[in-house]
């Protein structure tokens, strides 16, 4: 006899799991104490058993096939934490196999559609050029980052800053720790008045306007994101700070100028693969002067051990295409063979889970105006995206570093100082 869809779950997850499934037949499986989950339609079992794991689950909780009972859609840390960073389903007994079989043809198992949010695999986009070619990083950018600038100034607040901010306690604002983020930047590169600094995948500005008004350098940001380029201008305009800042709508690889005082990377590194590395890291140091400093900061592995692995699953069809992590002694040791003496190296990942929160609460505070901006699932991706970047950031999944290198002269001078301010 064929068992029913939830039993068919209960035997997949296993009752320890924690989850209870109800489907659209009325049919259940798993503790009554457990986290609910329902499936509306025999189309939610295609979105799972065609992508197991978190892309299928995604797209049926997308396409409202799925849902999870008690789960805040604008902020669902709760039951991300409560599921963990990777629930896994049990291989079925050779017992249950025929009735496993049977529960999937009496669903009729299709291939369902995708959302629209949804970027091709890999293989699909090949059409735009091989990964991390210049059109197809400029496509991977656009997709991510010209959702619109008033999305973005919802869910990141004033300071228009998408990267970690640094936490003096967790209480402190999210405005005060994107400051002081800047203000650590600038002084582990050593900004003084009058130096030159190239700031590269600069989002909106903000390291190039902080730089600019308090510490008194002229800078340079390039972003390959228009909508940030041009919201990054009028807020150069609005502050006053036209002639000493500038920001460009350019792959940072079309910069001519060198002979830098300092070069900041932040948040880029993780768009540009890891392959290229090598090259990445000699472009920076070939535009910097003798004894000039380089900060990279950007989300690493907490190991080394699959340098150049791609993202996958979730985050790679739904938010940074083409994204790739690999380990920070990985990236050490290519900034080193680049040329670069690193001097400086810091690990700032439970910064990375307040931020995250606070951008999470951000969403849902903003969060009508979100849905009304973007639509319905492209909101819901950004809840799920951010609440489970916390989990990972708050599990060890990823770390976030910061690694200073200096492009030390040939005769060794690398004017670093014996006692940095910084530390």
């Amino acid at each position: 006899m064929t068992i029913s869809v939830g039993e068919a779950f209960e035997r997949i997850l296993g009752r320890d799991a924690g989850m209870r499934v109800v489907a659209w037949d009325g049919s259940s499986g798993g503790p009554d104490d457990g986290l609910t989950i329902r499936l509306h339609s025999p189309r939610a079992v295609s979105y799972l058993l065609t992508a197991p794991g978190e892309l299928g689950a995604a797209r049926a909780y997308l396409q409202g096939e799925l849902s999870i009972d008690g789960m805040d859609e604008a902020n669902p840390y709760e039951v991300l934490k409560h599921l963990g960073v990777d629930v896994s389903a049990r291989l079925p007994a050779w017992r249950d196999l025929r009735d496993l079989v049977g529960v999937v043809r009496s669903t009729g198992l299709t291939v369902p559609e995708l959302p629209p949010e949804e970027t091709p695999g890999q293989l699909r986009r090949l059409a735009s050029g091989l990964r991390h070619g210049r059109q197809r990083d400029a496509e991977a950018i656009s997709h991510h980052y010209d959702v619109g600038n008033d999305f973005y100034e919802h869910v990141l607040g004033p300071s228009m800053t998408y990267t970690c901010a640094v936490f003096e306690t967790p209480e402190t604002t999210l405005e005060d720790a994107q400051f002081a983020k800047y203000d650590l930047v600038a002084r582990k590169l050593g900004l003084e008045p009058g130096m030159r600094l190239l700031d590269v995948g600069c989002g909106w500005g903000g390291m190039v306007r902080h730089a600019v008004k308090h510490y008194g350098v002229t800078a340079l940001g390039v972003t390959l994101s228009l909508a940030q380029a041009t919201w990054a201008r009028e807020a150069i305009r609005r502050d006053g700070l036209e002639g000493r800042a500038e920001v460009r709508h350019a792959d940072y690889r079309d910069v001519t100028e060198r002979g830098f005082d300092a070069v900041s990377s932040i948040g880029l590194t993780e768009h540009i693969g890891v392959k290229n590395y090598p090259a990445y890291f000699r472009f920076l140091r070939d535009h910097l002067r003798d004894e000039g400093r380089l900060l990279n900061h950007c989300i690493t592995r907490p190991d080394n051990k699959h340098p150049g692995l791609p993202t996958r699953g979730f985050i790679n069809r739904y938010v940074f295409p083409d994204g790739e992590l690999t380990g920070s002694g990985h990236i050490v040791e290519v900034m080193e063979d680049a040329g670069l003496e690193v001097k400086h190296h810091e690990n700032l990942r439970e910064h990375y889970a307040l931020t995250l929160a606070a951008w999470s609460a951000n969403l849902a505070k903003h969060w009508d105006d979100c849905v009304a901006l973007a639509g319905l699932r492209r909101a819901r991706v950004w809840g799920l995206y951010l609440a489970g970047s916390r989990v990972g950031f708050e599990d060890n999944g990823v770390q976030l570093h910061q690694v200073l290198a200096t492009r030390t002269s040939a005769a060794g001078a690398s004017g670093y100082p014996l006692r940095p301010s910084f530390t």
